[in-house]
């Protein structure tokens, strides 16, 4: 029982710090909406500096400690000012690529200075023993505690008392209304990236006479205190104290008495992080603008003979090469494998997977102990460590499901931090007796020694045939069905489940050949030795890698090369060498700094540049020929009525749709008016699957489904448009029409990996291109449409997806009169021609009563009349709610 006490008490001194880092996080998220990556980095520097001018140069301990806090302040306010303010209209993913970019500079130049080693450091705080109910326990637990407690209370009164705090909190409400009220965001955000660093600089400079002063002990912290922040929803500081204190006291007695477990202790901030994550399921409200947007990407078009050129040198390269030169190949093609599977699962599904080289050990553990242990040759280990890769990849891609974006990051980080230190860090798993790994041996290929100890140009010749392989099916994948739905959910998962695309299965397959390409690189790494060393796998290393990728171009195939070339021991740091050397023991710094350019100049990356290129000779050598397409006649749609039966949609207290009940039959249009806030597109979106907070009966011709997913209900026969449109806008007009009407069978996902779908577009999609007039649009990008095109091209994508019944969500906003008398026509069309069902929810109410056999009236949420456009005009009560004592031969206008 004394044991149990003791720990606990430990803990919390351990938990204390967590949480005051965590508090620190909580600050710059809470000022600028940006969830800070780089923050143990931040504190490491503080505590470095600190330790320097006290130890080395002489200094007093408390304004060396002084000089430390500041230091991190400084390092977070240039953060903000030179990387984070340059990327305020860029997308979210850019700028937590900028925090990361941060922390790879911080800890490569840390490292350079002070190399990786542990060093101990004595403390200022009283350290002598108490006893505490019997159990003995050093003083500085209870100061670091006290601390901790004293912090908590001092913001929590700042940000709940002050004017500062109340600025903060309208600033991360609003921007907009903020700065009318004559508060600067970017002047809160600099204060609060000052003050939050400053916090990270003071934990750090705490901590290391617990931990030892080390890089990576102070980096790794990071994720400790985002499992805090986490469980106080980032805003709190109250609950954000009681989590780091959980997790400290939880993770001490783990160690205490769990150490049977390897790395169990260290798995605990990963568990609070899933179970807080998973249980809450939304993302974090990240802060962004108008312009937010994600990396371009390239189309994944193969260009045979500039790739065979490029094949044959690299072969020939290979064949002439040194050893030395030889392994720096490898080096280059394996870890461009690697930013190869972060193109599939960040650059196109829009996933930010921060587990690639957990990914890729666990290719290495698998294939290294079936080798080790059961004697397979490496053909079929290789085989088996990409296979056996793929259900852990499902298993890091379960959280995606109900999370994206930070969130997403967030989660895997923990798990890759768990694997690695609970199996790559497990000797009895990791190693094998007599040897510093799993023992391989030297390999062959087919009968062949391509051993790298032996054969190291044989080995890279191997390598640079794996990569281009693997290069072809992710091109491949982009060309094809499956690549547009990836791209479908990446721009818009609302949308494209409307659609039809089963969005959770997307994420799946992303993850699933993102870690099918990541276990080829951990093989290929781990197999050009004699043993497979694990250590080699570090988690934290995924974070320098999706740097790397963003330099190269997330959304371009050729942008792993170029992204390679700037980590240690690849082709870029040999050629370094030549020039200047020394200079590849730089390289991680030269990278970390070439990341914030790149962010801050072309957040797209080298490969954008190269894409423009080929683009302009596509243009000139194939242009798109669509005139001939169109003259086409177009089938009927399958003949499905709509029924809804007492539709009910309740918002806590607020009943926003009150037992709404109404029928489509095919060919009819329906009309759905009402004032704002009657309850209109809440009853779209519960007809269509999108609110869990309805009740009642949607029948689609003879199927209940009422309980059916929105992708399931979309390849039923019921589409939609949207009134904020909702377009991807990441693709072309065409791109987008095909999303919409592709429909891959079971086992597209497989067949297109070798050989891409592709097929002309349906005659029925070929009459909507004509009739919407966007035949000369097809090859746009949708963000060069104008805004009446893009209201076109939302109702076109829908028509493609051939519904039985077409629910149309204010279709006319915005439109000038001419353009709404076309679409109305267009409308009364699609019913008459083309057998569809048609709901239409519109503000214009002279274009509904034209084109409408049928009008439903809502007042706050409640069916209150229904029958013909003549029948509406007269009833008293549509009159007497909305237009008073006009006569029935008064226009109308709701």
């Amino acid at each position: 029982m004394d044991d149990i006490l003791r720990f606990a008490l430990l803990g919390l001194g351990l938990g204390a710090l967590y949480a005051l880092t965590a508090q620190g996080i909580v600050l710059i998220y809470r000022g600028s909406g940006v969830l800070n990556f780089a923050h143990g980095a931040i504190g490491m520097a503080g505590a470095y500096v600190q330790w320097e001018l006290a130890v080395q140069q002489g200094m007093p301990y408390w304004p060396a400690v002084a000089c430390g806090v500041a230091a991190s302040a400084l390092l977070g306010l240039l953060t903000h000012l030179l990387v984070i303010r340059p990327l305020r209209r860029a997308s979210s993913l850019a700028r937590l690529v900028g925090t990361l970019a941060v922390f790879i500079v911080l800890t490569a130049v840390a490292v350079k200075r002070y190399g990786d080693s542990v060093q101990l450091v004595a403390g200022k705080l009283p350290n002598r023993l108490l006893e505490i109910a019997g159990a003995k326990v050093s003083e500085d637990r209870v100061w670091l505690l006290g601390i901790a407690i004293a912090v908590t209370v001092v913001l929590h009164v700042l940000y709940r008392r002050t004017l500062f705090g109340l600025g903060t909190t309208a600033v991360a409400e609003n921007q907009s209304a903020a700065a009318s009220l004559g508060w600067s965001a970017d002047l809160i955000a600099a204060a609060n990236w000052g003050l939050g660093s400053a916090l990270a600089g003071l934990t750090g400079i705490l901590i290391v006479p617990v931990i030892g002063l080390s890089v990576t002990g102070l980096t790794t912290l990071l994720l400790s205190a985002l499992a805090a922040a986490l469980v106080g929803r980032f805003s709190s500081f109250p609950v954000t104290l009681a989590g780091g204190l959980l997790i400290g006291v939880v993770q001490s007695e783990l160690t205490r008495f769990g150490s049977d477990v390897t790395g169990l202790a260290a798995s605990v901030p990963f568990l609070f992080i899933a179970l807080v994550l998973v249980a809450r399921g939304k993302a974090l409200p990240l802060r962004g603008t108008f312009l937010d947007r994600m990396p371009t990407l390239g189309t994944g078009r193969v260009r045979p003979v500039p790739l065979a050129v490029a094949v044959a040198v690299g072969l020939l390269l290979v064949s002439v090469s040194s050893p030395l030169w030889a392994d720096a190949i490898t080096t280059t093609l394996v870890l461009s494998l690697i930013i190869l599977s972060i193109i599939v699962v960040t650059g196109y599904a829009g996933q930010v997977s921060l587990a690639a080289y957990a990914l890729a050990g666990t290719g290495a553990f698998i294939a290294g102990h079936v080798a080790a242990d059961w004697g397979w040759p490496f053909e079929l280990a290789l085989l088996a460590g990409v296979l056996g890769t793929v259900p852990i990849g499902l298993l890091f891609a379960l959280p995606a499901v109900r999370t994206r974006g930070v969130n997403l990051a967030i989660i895997t980080l923990g798990l890759a931090t768990t694997l690695e230190t609970m199996v790559f860090q497990n000797t009895d798993l990791a190693t094998t007796p007599g040897s510093d790994g799993i023992a391989v041996g030297k390999q062959t290929l087919f009968g062949i020694s391509i051993s790298g100890v032996d054969h190291p140009q044989r080995y890279a010749t191997v390598v640079l045939v794996m990569f281009v392989a693997a290069t072809l099916v992710v091109a491949n994948v982009r060309r094809s069905r499956s690549g547009r739905r990836l791209v479908a959910v990446r721009a818009n998962e609302r949308a494209a489940a409307a659609l039809g695309i089963d969005v959770r299965a997307a994420k799946l397959y992303a993850f699933g050949l993102s870690s099918a390409i990541a276990a080829l690189a951990g093989v290929l790494t781990g197999f050009r030795s004699t043993s497979v060393v694990l250590s080699d796998f570090a988690s934290f290393d995924s974070i320098t890698v999706l740097g790397l990728a963003v330099i190269g171009g997330v959304g371009f195939l050729v942008g792993p090369l170029f992204g390679a070339t700037f980590a240690a021991g690849t082709v870029g740091a040999r050629f370094g060498d030549l020039v200047l050397p020394g200079l590849s023991e730089w390289m991680p710094l030269i990278g970390g700094i070439i990341l914030v350019l790149t962010l801050v100049g072309n957040q797209d990356g080298i490969g954008r540049e190269l894409a423009k290129q080929a683009a302009r000779v596509d243009r000139r050598t194939k242009p798109l020929e669509v005139d001939a397409l169109t003259e086409q006649t177009v089938d009927r749609a399958a003949p499905l009525s709509l029924h809804v039966e007492g539709l009910t949609v309740r918002y806590g207290g607020v009943v926003a749709v009150d037992g709404l009940s109404f029928g489509i039959e095919p060919g009819q249009v329906v009309g759905l008016i009402g004032p704002n806030g009657a309850g209109k597109t809440s009853a779209i979106d519960a007809v269509t699957g999108f609110t869990r907070a309805a009740s009642g009966q949607v029948r689609l011709g003879e199927r209940d489904i009422t309980r059916a997913p929105v992708h399931r209900r979309a390849a039923a026969g019921l589409s939609r448009s949207f009134q904020s449109l909702e377009l991807f806008e990441d693709m072309t007009v065409l791109d987008n029409l095909y999303a919409a009407c592709d429909r891959p069978g079971p086992w597209t996902y497989l067949t297109d990996l070798i050989r891409p779908g592709s097929r002309p577009l349906p005659a029925h999609v070929l009459v909507a291109v004509r009739e919407f007039g966007l035949q000369d649009s097809l090859n746009r990008p949708v963000g060069d449409l104008s805004y009446g095109e893009r209201r076109l091209l939302a109702i076109a994508r829908a028509v493609a997806a051939s519904p039985s019944v077409l629910l149309l969500d204010e279709p006319a906003a915005g439109l000038s009169e001419d353009e709404t008398r076309e679409l109305a026509h267009l409308v009364r069309r699609l019913a008459e021609e083309w057998g569809m069902g048609i709901l239409l929810v519109e503000h214009d109410v002279d274009m509904v009563m034209s084109v409408c056999d049928q009008v439903v009236v809502l007042d706050f949420g409640r069916r209150i009349s229904v029958g013909t456009p003549e029948e509406v005009r007269g009833d008293a009560a549509v009159r007497a709610a909305y237009l008073g004592d006009l006569s029935p031969e008064d226009p109308v206008n709701v």
